[in-house]
């Protein structure tokens, strides 16, 4: 069975705003209205994959299943409160690779984490575990990290899954940070459902991939793009790592992206698909000197929850 931190409820990707009764007259005559607003957390990057942080509302043009809509609200992000899940990957392959990936994790840790923000530490093998609930107190993570241990095989699909449950309940941004070395083993879920839950979560992946030798017989290529996939389905990106410097670059990567999000948010015009996902997508208008520009964001969400 998979290992459950706590049964919980996942949420749908949208902010479901309370029914308003409106009451007319009569005592029985009501009537309901529901308002519903969708997030979209945008990272746009210049050509030397550097954030861009000088935009405005009318830069961003949305889009969802092709028809244009209205952004609500518009919001640079750096001041809000991070949720961040960062899942490590102590399997066996790992082995060499850990004590260097807990040493630049710590860093990040340490950098990216203010009053304001939650992190929650999580350790995956043939079972995930969750070291550490969210806080901001360093040393309780940094006593977590400490107590970080080698498995034997991967449930990494299982890790995303849990991750995506916790990150769930909690506001705000939501980010997860894997550092693995792409393999999976051992999970009861799979990838569809990894990614659906991290969709419905509305988590953004970031992938630490590590790979000591690229021409490694025992390399997990097809683990290594399901899981680039996911990270470019949720909004995020993935980055390969085989050293200490490396692996230090890819998490400064992330914290400056981290603190130059934009957020979108619209209440979506009438729909004509039946469909329970929604496509996404997020184009720059009239952007300024400085391109080409890339937009990272989620590719869509699912308006009902799914059955795991």
């Amino acid at each position: 069975m998979i290992k459950r931190i706590q049964p919980v409820l996942l949420l749908f990707p949208l902010v479901i705003f309370n029914t308003f009764l409106l009451l007319a007259e009569e005592p029985e005559t009501t009537l309901k209205v529901d308002v519903k607003l969708v997030n979209v957390y945008v990272t746009v990057t210049d050509g030397r994959g550097a954030p861009v942080a000088n935009l405005q509302k009318e830069n961003f043009l949305l889009k969802e299943d092709g028809k244009e809509q209205k952004i609500a609200i518009f919001s640079k992000e750096s001041a809000l409160p991070l949720s961040i899940v960062l899942a490590v990957d102590t399997s066996l392959s790992t082995r060499k690779d850990l004590p260097l990936e807990l040493i630049s994790a710590r860093k990040f840790v340490h950098a990216i984490v203010r009053p304001q923000d939650g992190l929650a530490l999580y350790k995956f093998s043939e079972e995930v575990s969750e070291l550490v609930p969210f806080t901001s107190d360093l040393k309780k993570i940094d006593a977590g990290i400490d107590r970080v241990r080698n498995g034997s095989a991967t449930a990494l699909y299982d890790a995303v899954f849990l991750g995506s449950q916790a990150l769930s309940r909690r506001q705000g941004r939501k980010v997860m940070v894997v550092i693995t070395d792409g393999g999976d083993t051992v999970s009861q879920v799979d990838y569809k459902e990894a990614l659906r839950a991290a969709q419905e979560s509305e988590a953004i992946i970031y992938s630490i991939i590590i790979v000591p030798i690229e021409a490694s017989a025992g390399r997990d290529t097809g683990g290594e793009h399901a899981l680039i996939q996911i990270s470019a389905d949720t909004g995020g990106k993935y980055y390969y790592a085989t050293s200490l410097p490396q692996l230090d670059d890819a998490f400064q990567k992330i914290s400056d992206e981290l603190r130059t999000q934009y957020l979108l948010a619209y209440y979506p015009t009438q729909r004509y698909s039946d469909s329970e996902f929604r496509q996404l997508r997020v184009d720059l208008a009239n952007p300024p000197a400085g391109g080409p520009y890339q937009s990272h964001y989620r590719a869509g969400y699912y308006t009902r929850k799914g059955t795991f």
